[in-house]
């Protein structure tokens, strides 16, 4: 994993990382002072506190655990549970966009073609990774990756994590939106099975624009929302100063999403973030990746494409209105 800030602490953290820190202290002295029943008991009460803190988070919490800078990012997923990735680069038009990353790997021994969005860890790769922001030669890179699933017979797997497409006028001028509704088009065709998973933000367009697939999983600490809370605050009460009420109202959570039948599971966490345990989220990952590339080892590419298509027409609610006579004929 890239190099980062240990010392973030989220404000909701703030009474663990003190509890925490008393134990080391303690710890420290422990066999001089003969308090290990004390250390014992404050043990439980951390495990406690931990309990009650991550189980009762707000919406807008769980947004922050999802922009962690220490939470693992595709290309910490692709070397902790795929071998042999090559990494594959450039649209074959513009050039290249290190906000999306993608190529061909193996999954215990299974050739894939996986693809995602790509954060920094601190300001310096955050800057070469535009922060998870692709541009329209990522998600046209993306489109080559796609085809090239679909000629070798692969299955796909996309990470989704970003806040969004770029947004700048240069970006606008290559297409950005024509570059994401290509992707869609493609993508609802394509004869492979399609696994999207939800690994921190997924931000309108630019998550959707690698996220058509034939399962749909979140990780618990993860957010997928048409908006992001602070564009929504700005829009709706013209300050982002309501951002924590925009997350309550979005409905942006796993659990929110798995309600309302957007996606098919919640992919469960370390308590406390994927980022305080990365190795255990990991191992929880390669055996929710097993399942799932399992669920399609027999499949028929013509019921493939029609039950993907299917699992998006039922989502949301319409009503056609009978079209009126003219009176006059």
């Amino acid at each position: 994993m890239e190099k980062g800030n240990k010392n973030i602490i989220l404000d909701f953290e703030k009474p663990i990382v003190e509890l925490e820190r008393k134990l080391e202290e303690l710890r420290a002295v422990a066999d001089e002072l003969g308090i290990h029943s004390e250390i014992a008991a404050l043990e439980e009460k951390l495990q406690k506190l931990q309990q009650d803190i991550y189980q009762r988070l707000t919406r807008w919490q769980r947004v922050q655990i999802a922009r962690h800078p220490l939470r693992p990012t595709t290309l910490d997923y692709l070397e902790n549970c795929f071998e042999d990735f090559i990494e594959l680069h450039g649209d074959r038009c513009y050039g290249d966009d290190p906000a999306i990353v993608g190529g061909f790997a193996r999954f215990e021994g299974t050739p894939v073609v996986v693809v995602g969005h790509q954060k920094g860890k601190d300001t310096k790769s955050n800057l070469y990774r535009n922060f998870g922001m692709p541009h329209p030669e990522g998600y046209r890179k993306a489109y080559r990756l796609f085809q090239l699933a679909e000629k070798f017979r692969k299955p796909i797997i996309t990470f989704l994590d970003t806040p969004g497409a770029y947004p700048g006028i240069e970006a606008e001028e290559r297409g950005q939106a024509e570059a994401i509704a290509r992707n869609l088009f493609l993508m609802a065709q394509l004869r492979v099975p399609i696994i999207v998973i939800v690994i921190g933000e997924g931000a309108s367009g630019g998550a959707i624009g690698i996220g058509v697939g034939d399962r749909l999983l979140m990780l618990e600490n993860a957010w997928y929302s048409v908006i992001a809370p602070e564009s929504c605050s700005s829009i709706l009460w013209r300050s982002w100063d309501y951002k924590e009420q925009a997350a309550e109202a979005l409905r942006l959570t796993a659990a929110d999403l798995l309600e309302l039948g957007v996606i098919d599971a919640i992919i469960p966490e370390p308590l406390g973030g994927a980022h305080r345990n990365p190795e255990a989220m990991f191992a929880t990952m390669r055996s929710v990746l097993r399942e799932e590339l399992n669920r399609f080892r027999q499949y028929d590419p013509e019921t493939l494409v029609n039950q993907r298509r299917q699992k998006y027409y039922q989502m949301g609610v319409w009503q056609e209105v009978p079209r009126e006579e003219d009176s006059s004929t």
